[in-house]
């Protein structure tokens, strides 16, 4: 009689979660529209972290066409009016009085100064920008190496929770249609108000669950559009996209891959060298600076007629050797010498960082895997003890909450090996990260 009862349970309780035991694959949602591959493209070429970086290395090509205008003329045209008085006059007997200098004066010349050779502090000049664009190639790669970690670490969150979502609605159905199911029961006799509670008690658990779900996927979503540049407010969904794949590489050179493709040590090598050029034009700052000058055009003054213009021209070189500046150049020598020390400290401590990281991220892939193995095993044994639970609720051993209860499990086993499986993929993203390799 229980199983005669009973056995329209067993059709409205679903196979929430009788995944295979070896992987769990989510069903692809009907409505997906972003790729991972997608986001990272349209962030690394739109985000305005990028653009500013991006700027700033045009900024450094007019840096360096300042610094190689040293090698070129400085040309200018000067005009110039002036009434002078009193002026100066000399009295000649039975000639007559005439004046020294005109009392209008005009002029108008060609200007052209030109360095002929200033002792290596213009090649210098060209170096020092040089580097510093190099510095600015490295910042922009850094800048979107950090973004695609931002949009990894937001993908891969709305992956879970909108999973999650699904997995506790299939609970909300199942344990709505038990609801109906025990209250119809009561209506026989066969179940009891204890049974239809318990039953409310879930549904309401589940509920709050699953608004605690949609709150943190409605700030993730906000998260996105942010990264994205869209209006907060625009709806999002997102492909499960797991398993990126294990970087090639044996544990023992893991390291030695991040110290030579991070960003932080080419950033810090550039820094380096850019110290030692600074460095460098300090030691020449007081060197001889070689010109040469010229002026040409036209001006009145000239005897016998003052008044009338006449072609004029100034040709010269010139020869600046400093021989006392106060000091500067010791201290900017200090300060410089000072500056490739801290870069050195500042190195040190970014390659510790990084070899910490690696060996963290490595540790945690491993650790992961663990779970995802741990987590399948679970699932495993909760399908198998649903199952077992049919058979036994057949044969009226156990009562249909005992039999929710099984069903509840392999929903939950499922969700924890969707969990896991996502922390294995972010952390392989992370190993790939810390030892360099582009995530764009």
């Amino acid at each position: 009689m229980i199983f005669r009862r009973n056995k329209f349970l067993l059709y409205l309780l679903p196979l929430v979660g009788l995944l295979s035991a070896g992987s769990v694959h989510s069903q692809p949602l009907s409505n997906d529209s972003l790729s991972l591959s997608a986001i990272i493209k349209e962030v690394v070429q739109n985000h305005p972290m990028v653009k500013k970086a991006i700027e700033d290395l045009n900024a450094s090509d007019a840096k360096i066409g300042i610094a190689q205008s040293g090698y070129l003329p400085i040309i200018d045209f000067a005009t110039a009016y002036s009434r002078i008085g009193p002026i100066s006059e000399i009295t000649l007997p039975n000639v007559g009085t005439f004046s020294l200098m005109p009392k209008d004066n005009y002029s108008a010349a060609i200007n052209v100064n030109q360095t002929i050779y200033d002792f290596g502090k213009t090649e210098k000049g060209i170096q020092i920008e040089r580097q510093g664009k190099e510095l600015n190639r490295q910042t922009v790669e850094q800048v979107k190496q950090k973004l695609s970690q931002a949009v990894i670490g937001n993908y891969f969150t709305l992956i879970y929770l909108q999973e999650a979502i699904k997995i506790k609605d299939e609970q909300l159905s199942t344990l709505n249609e038990h609801l109906r199911f025990i209250q119809k029961k009561q209506e026989t006799g066969s179940a009891t108000q204890y049974e239809i509670l318990t039953t409310q008690v879930r549904i309401s658990s589940i509920e709050n669950q699953k608004t605690d779900l949609e709150t943190a996927h409605q700030v993730q979503v906000c998260q996105l559009n942010t990264l994205l540049g869209k209006p907060v407010t625009t709806p999002q969904r997102v492909k499960n996209e797991l398993n990126p794949g294990q970087p090639y590489l044996q544990s023992d050179t893991l390291i030695s891959s991040a110290m030579q493709n991070r960003d932080e040590m080419k950033l810090a090598h550039e820094k380096a060298k850019l110290a030692e050029l600074r460095y460098s034009i300090t030691t020449s700052q007081n060197n001889p600076t070689f010109n040469g000058f010229f002026s040409g055009g036209f001006k009145n003054g000239y005897i016998p007629y003052m008044y009338d213009p006449k072609a004029n021209f100034v040709l010269g070189v010139s020869l600046r050797i400093p021989i006392y500046d106060g000091k500067h150049k010791l201290y900017n020598q200090i300060q410089a010498r000072s500056a490739i020390q801290v870069n050195d400290q500042e190195t040190e401590i970014a390659r510790r960082s990084i070899v910490n990281e690696v060996v963290e991220s490595e540790a945690n892939v491993k650790a992961s895997q663990k779970k995802v193995d741990q987590s399948v095993l679970q699932l495993l044994q909760a399908t198998q003890a649903y199952n077992l639970g049919k058979v036994r609720f057949e044969s009226g051993v156990i009562t249909n909450l005992e039999l929710l209860d099984g069903s509840t499990t392999v929903s939950e086993s499922r969700l924890m090996l969707l969990k896991a499986k996502i922390e294995h993929t972010v952390d392989l993203f992370k190993l790939k990260s810390a030892i360099g390799e582009r995530l764009y």
